[in-house]
């Protein structure tokens, strides 16, 4: 386990198009996530990050009853990896581990991402207390017991969030790193190419 998040950790940070993914998503465009994926023997580590807004509909901290149920039924339908990222029966794939939470980004933490650092004293002043993006992370590791049947993964992650359009994904094997775009209107990404 500690090797797959190793692996999955050093080609987020070694892989110059995934940290300009983070960057963009940072910057919150919304519609798009980010999902990593790192396979090794029969386990699959996968970290997906994805802007609040295409999660639950809103960016801001969640401010009342309705707000705050909305996040916890987000959180429970992340927390079920096999209903979001489907992958080939044959595969025989279950979840060892999931969690999900939405982290919240102070708004004077991210003036990197705006264009009013000349103001950083003003906008500390302004925004004290304030969130300026939400961002639902989750982290999943699965085992399959037909690991070589493991070529192909179904988003079935559009469907559970109309306001998802995109994942941008980085995987790495044994074969290398390789990076996908996977949307809404051709939600399966085949496997068999990367090998």
């Amino acid at each position: 386990m500690r090797k797959l998040s190793c692996l999955l950790l050093a080609t987020c940070m070694t892989t110059p198009l995934s940290a300009q993914e983070t960057r963009q998503l940072d910057a919150h465009e919304h519609g798009v996530g980010q999902l990593d994926i790192a396979i090794d023997g029969d386990r699959v580590a996968m970290e997906l990050h994805a802007p609040g807004a295409d999660i639950v509909g809103f960016e801001y901290a969640a401010n009342g009853d309705e707000d705050r149920a909305a996040v916890d039924a987000a959180v429970t339908r992340l927390s079920k990896p096999l209903d979001l990222f489907v992958p080939s029966a044959d595969a025989a794939c279950s979840v060892i581990r999931a969690s999900a939470e939405l982290e919240a980004e102070d708004a004077h933490h991210d003036d990197e991402h705006d264009e009013h650092d000349e103001h950083d004293e003003h906008d500390g002043a302004d925004h004290e207390g304030e969130v300026g993006h939400t961002e639902f992370h989750a982290e999943y590791l699965l085992e399959c017991a037909g690991p070589a049947a493991f070529n192909e993964i179904t988003f079935a992650y559009f469907e559970t969030f109309p306001n998802a359009m995109k994942l941008e994904v980085q995987l790495i094997s044994d074969t290398g790193a390789t990076s996908f775009d996977v949307d809404r209107a051709e939600p399966t990404l085949d496997l068999n190419t990367t090998r």
